[in-house]
């Protein structure tokens, strides 16, 4: 029975080993991140600078979404276009089709952007908001350092060709945990499969969203391709799926077609190779933990964030949680102070600790109650 098992393990160990090692992709540059836990499950060359191309357009809309949410920017204000918006639609661009003099709203130029890709829209929102897209493409790069995107310069708000718009998968990828963690209702926008421009002088142009995963049964809902004939095929896509967000972005696909099964390959990877464990739910309680010479015996602990870890199949005995204070904790307490650590440990190294605050206040006890648990605890040993 032991000599089975031990097969069993080795076999599985070895299968693992192999799996891993001949996993590559069919692109230039790639990167997979599992949302919640942040962490980085694959990656290849990912810090190989990239024309973003439309993945530009990720950032052009965080602008937007950024003002909005200020109460700088409505969806139902409306700009005027401009003869330069007008001519990326008559060009061979991708396009939203608006003509000049043309009143647009926001809403409409954002849904022209996101789900049709639309450079002329790109144009008219950026002069909408900055006077001009020079003073806008400043905005996005300010927008990109906030954001830690150390490798990222953006020339233009659209992403059409320029040496000096450029980024990385890394970069695009924090970018788009931005949107996703920032803007969750605006998120919605770019799960649209289609979108109905009733334009000005001319019949209703319905167009579908360009992202190819968005077809198919994934659970995806983003982000958004790229193409220039330089820099090939690109995607930032994100799925959801079982309670986990894997984001995933990947340049230099050869074609379209490799496109789209090249990051269903990665973001299947992610889902089939790795587990996501939750250990702490921010603001709820973790543990309860002994208090000395306080009000109450035990209180609630809890963090302030939420804690998960990502983990290989298979792996989670190899994780383990403990609570480390130097206890019980004496009162006075004050409520949301740090009164303990939350250790984590994978495979015998530790991966993270964190505060463990306290939920209430806990006030001393009057002098006679703590004589008395004083005598209680050099008698019995007991708190």
């Amino acid at each position: 029975m032991f000599k089975k098992l031990f097969l069993i393990i080795l076999t599985n160990f070895f299968l693992g080993q192999f799996a891993n090692a001949n996993f590559d992709l069919k692109a230039r540059t790639a990167i997979l991140q599992d949302y919640y836990s942040g962490e980085i499950l694959y990656e290849k060359e990912a810090d190989t600078s990239i024309n973003p191309a439309s993945m530009t357009k990720i950032m052009t809309s965080i602008i937007a979404f950024d003002l909005i949410k200020s109460g700088d920017l409505k969806l139902d204000e409306k700009f005027i276009i401009s003869e330069k918006a007008w001519r990326l639609s008559t060009s061979g661009y991708s396009s939203m089709f608006i003509m000049v003099g043309d009143q647009v709203s926001v809403e409409n130029l954002l849904k022209g952007i996101v789900i049709a890709s639309g450079n002329d829209a790109c144009i008219a929102l950026a002069e909408g908001i900055a006077g001009t897209e020079e003073e806008f493409a400043i905005l996005m790069t300010t927008k990109a350092k906030e954001l830690g995107m150390e490798n990222t310069n953006f020339a233009n708000s659209s992403g059409i060709n320029d040496t000096d718009n450029y980024s990385t998968v890394r970069d695009v990828l924090k970018m788009s945990k931005y949107l996703i963690d920032k803007h969750p209702e605006f998120y919605k926008m770019f799960a649209e499969k289609k979108f109905t421009w009733d334009r000005t002088g001319g019949d209703p142009i319905t167009q579908g969203n360009r992202n190819p995963l968005l077809y198919k049964n994934l659970g995806a809902d983003g982000i958004k391709t790229g193409y220039l004939a330089a820099e090939k095929y690109s995607l930032a896509s994100s799925i959801i799926r079982n309670g986990r967000r894997l984001i995933a972005v990947g340049s230099g696909f050869n074609s379209k077609n490799l496109r789209s099964k090249e990051s269903t390959k990665l973001l299947t990877y992610g889902l089939t190779n790795y587990d996501l464990v939750n250990i702490s739910i921010a603001k709820e309680p973790f543990q309860k933990i002994e208090v000395w010479q306080g009000k109450v015996d035990k209180i609630d602990v809890y963090t302030n964030q939420d804690i998960y870890k990502t983990i290989k199949k298979a792996k989670k005995k190899l994780l383990k949680v403990s609570v480390k204070y130097e206890g019980p904790v004496e009162a006075p307490i004050q409520k949301g102070e740090k009164v303990a650590i939350l250790k984590v440990v994978y495979d015998d190294e530790i991966v993270g600790e964190y505060d463990l605050l306290a939920s209430i206040e806990v006030k001393k006890v009057n002098f006679v109650s703590r004589l008395l648990k004083s005598l209680n605890y050099l008698i019995w040993g007991d708190v």
